[in-house]
């Protein structure tokens, strides 16, 4: 305070001082608040950039996992061995002794057909049979008198030589007429089926009174499978499949009957015989499947899936990921490194970095038709690759509210 100013006008200059840093006081947490203000919408507004580039685009992580390649046909269930069980003979059934699902041992009666038409040719070729033993005596008692005879010079050479052809005539007649006897005999016991194997009766094509007739092709009669509890699936893959089909490899299947259970099998044959219908060639592939339960059943159409590769604890990505091309895919492309050279199995993957695409070129291997195995790549576990664009990318930001007109 200067020495000439009155007290009462410093007193008054002091009381201003005051008031002003009482003001300024006031005003500083509103200026604070403001700051503040001003830097958070700052930070909304990049981070509200950011997101509304993400949520044009839907995005899943690059995670590590298992990863099981297999090839897929259909195919039909089969014994492992199943026997037609035919006749030899014809004739009418005459006993049917099994049916459908029976349990039968080697050599068990199955049925026997109607022997009266057998037996009668037995009887008649025992008949010939007698009549040619006895031309043979006669031939054979004739020759010995011609030998007798010949040697006391009461006969010709010749009239010797016609007494041993007959005789020899003779004795072939009787083999020929045991012959007859012996394959006639042998038709009459093949009037009875027996099975010739131990199984079950899948199917019976015959009834009691029946006529079933043996021409050039044997009819079934029945048809027996050996062991149920051994099946095999014969299934068709494709030439573009068979080539990665190897004896050994596990194969998962299902059936209709039980759509909820998966069955595990191996593969126990790929067999050589192409079958081409309409240019489309295919390769059998034998599944063999152990049924010990016996629930599968002869005939039933198998979804069967043959294991070809396994990989795990591998770096994965969506197989959408890999399909997925944005509309600026060229632009983005321009702006990545290319990659040093072009492998066999390549592609391209997208991730977001600051709210722009990046393009990421990728190796690949084996897939399962979801995912599929990264090999080499700049990836890494966690990585959130873009696996397509929202049809609508500001779902979700908009208010639902309406108003209701009057």
């Amino acid at each position: 305070m200067p020495k000439d100013e009155p007290t009462g006008v410093a007193s008054a200059r002091e009381g201003v001082a005051k008031e002003r840093m009482r003001l300024l006081h006031g005003k500083l947490p509103g200026l604070v608040a403001l700051g503040c203000a001003l830097a958070l919408g700052v930070a909304v507004w990049q981070f509200t950039a950011q997101r509304g580039a993400e949520r044009k685009y839907r995005t899943a992580p690059v995670v590590k996992a298992e990863v099981t390649q297999t090839v897929s046909a259909n195919g039909t269930l089969n014994p492992v061995v199943l026997v037609n069980v035919g006749t030899q003979v014809s004739g009418t059934v005459k006993k049917l002794l099994v049916d459908f699902n029976d349990r039968v041992k080697a050599g068990q009666v199955l049925l026997e057909l109607d022997p009266a038409l057998l037996e009668a040719q037995v009887r008649q070729d025992e008949a010939n049979l007698a009549s040619a033993k006895a031309t043979f005596n006669l031939a054979l008692a004739n020759e010995v008198r011609s030998n007798t005879l010949w040697a006391q010079d009461s006969i010709a050479k010749q009239a010797l030589d016609t007494a041993v052809q007959a005789r020899e005539s003779a004795q072939a007649q009787v083999k020929q007429a045991e012959a007859q006897l012996a394959k006639d005999r042998t038709n009459l016991d093949y009037s009875v089926i027996r099975s010739p194997v131990s199984g079950v009766v899948v199917n019976r094509a015959v009834d009691i009174g029946q006529t079933v007739a043996a021409s050039f092709q044997t009819p079934t009669l029945f048809q027996i499978a050996q062991d149920l509890s051994k099946m095999q699936i014969d299934s068709s893959f494709a030439e573009a499949d068979v080539g990665s089909i190897k004896v050994g490899q596990p194969v998962q299947f299902t059936v209709d009957a039980f759509p909820e259970r998966t069955f595990h099998a191996s593969v126990r044959q790929v067999r050589l015989n192409p079958t081409t219908v309409q240019n489309v060639v295919t390769y059998d592939v034998v599944v063999a499947v152990d049924n010990p339960d016996q629930i599968l059943m002869p005939g039933m159409t198998a979804y069967v899936n043959v294991q070809v590769a396994q990989h795990k604890d591998v770096l994965t990505v969506p197989n959408a990921a890999l399909r997925y091309r944005p509309a600026d895919a060229a632009e983005v492309a321009a702006r990545a490194k290319p990659p040093a050279r072009a492998e066999a199995r390549s592609g391209t993957v997208y991730v977001l970095e600051a709210g722009k695409l990046r393009v990421v070129p990728v190796q690949t291997g084996i897939s399962d038709g979801r995912v599929t195995e990264i090999v080499a790549s700049d990836l890494k576990d966690g990585d959130a690759v873009v696996v397509g664009a929202l049809e609508n990318p500001t779902e979700g930001s908009q208010s639902t509210l309406r108003l209701r007109p009057f």
